[in-house]
């Protein structure tokens, strides 16, 4: 499953691709598909099927992606200031695969913090600095035990899990996956939401992750994990031993200004309109703009450039910022 091949990655990611590695065995599926067309029930598991034709005419190869050295990583410490312990942990595996054969391995991450602070964002940058795609399974808004691991063809309205489509049906063999609010999954006494994970975070387990739907083995065991929670008391311990915890606080008044003040800069660059605008926001505003949680700055700074074009402006001034609600979206910082 393993099978692996090397290549050079597009230029505009400036990043070599290591090896096209086989996430699933080409031949195995065509068995099971012969053996269900023998059968003579094909018509019953059609989704089956039609998943497996899927698989070989996508065939089992995807890129298994890292940089080519350790990147210039600084203006993640900026963007991102409340992630330096964890910066610093991706730049420590960068730095042990480089200049050698082996795939990217990162150590599965529970980033733990009060909502608001960053922690999908996070995720998000650092699949773009690895170059590799990322896939959000959001555990708060899904009780379904399948969600990860995919549900027995034999139920009505089946399906393969969130893990068998980043693979099969995305690009890349190391996507960064990432389980949001893991401590609100709803486990029922039938099954367990996060059961999957007690293989699928052990590397050699999840070489030959099954999916209850596809009924093939993955091989998941390049997959960058990303967890999230505001609470480690509802992660079992098992879980908890299988990743590095790193608690995520509140920026700092000085670092939540930092913040505002880059999304303005890049709220600006991507957009013709944004040259209309003054290249740096007024103390005033970053002031105002600082007592927000960073998810809600970036809705923040575009309402704000919205007014100040209907009042004819090309500075944005704090009166354009929206009305702060009754504490929403709000996050202390710390001093």
């Amino acid at each position: 499953m393993s099978h692996s091949r090397s290549l050079v990655a597009p230029s505009s990611l400036g990043l070599p691709i290591a090896q096209v590695r086989n996430v699933f065995n080409a031949d195995e599926v065509e068995r099971k598909l012969a053996n269900l067309q023998a059968s003579g029930h094909e018509r019953d598991h059609e989704g089956l099927r039609a998943t497996w034709q899927r698989m070989l005419e996508r065939g089992p190869g995807r890129f298994a992606v890292k940089p080519s050295g350790i990147p210039d990583m600084e203006p993640l410490y900026e963007l991102l200031p409340n992630f330096g312990e964890v910066l610093d942990d991706v730049k420590r595996h960068v730095a042990l695969s480089q200049d050698s054969r082996d795939s990217l391995e990162v150590t599965p991450m529970l980033l733990l913090g009060p909502p608001g602070v960053g922690k999908t964002h996070f995720a998000r940058q650092l699949a773009d600095l690895l170059g590799t795609g990322m896939n959000l399974v959001p555990m708060s808004s899904m009780t379904a035990g399948w969600l990860l691991s995919g549900s027995s063809s034999q139920w009505k309205g089946a399906k393969p899990g969130k893990v068998f489509e980043a693979l099969v049906d995305g690009q890349y063999a190391n996507p960064v996956i990432v389980v949001d609010e893991i401590d609100k999954a709803s486990a029922d006494a039938q099954y367990d939401p996060l059961g999957a994970l007690y293989s699928l975070l052990e590397h050699d387990t999840a070489q030959h992750f099954i999916d209850e739907f596809a009924e093939v083995p993955i091989d998941a065991s390049q997959v960058i994990w990303v967890t999230t929670a505001n609470d480690e008391r509802g992660i079992p311990e098992p879980i908890l031993n299988r990743m590095n915890v790193f608690e995520i606080a509140p920026p700092s008044l000085e670092a939540a200004r930092k913040i505002a003040a880059h999304l303005y800069r890049g709220i600006r660059a991507e957009h013709d309109w944004g040259q209309r605008f003054d290249p740096e926001l007024s103390d005033d505003v970053l002031d105002q703009l600082a007592t927000l949680a960073p998810r809600e700055m970036r809705r923040a700074l575009l309402t704000a450039f919205g007014n100040a074009r209907l009042d004819h402006r090309d500075t944005v001034e704090p009166q354009d910022l929206p009305r702060p609600g009754l504490g929403k979206g709000r996050i202390g910082f710390l001093q």
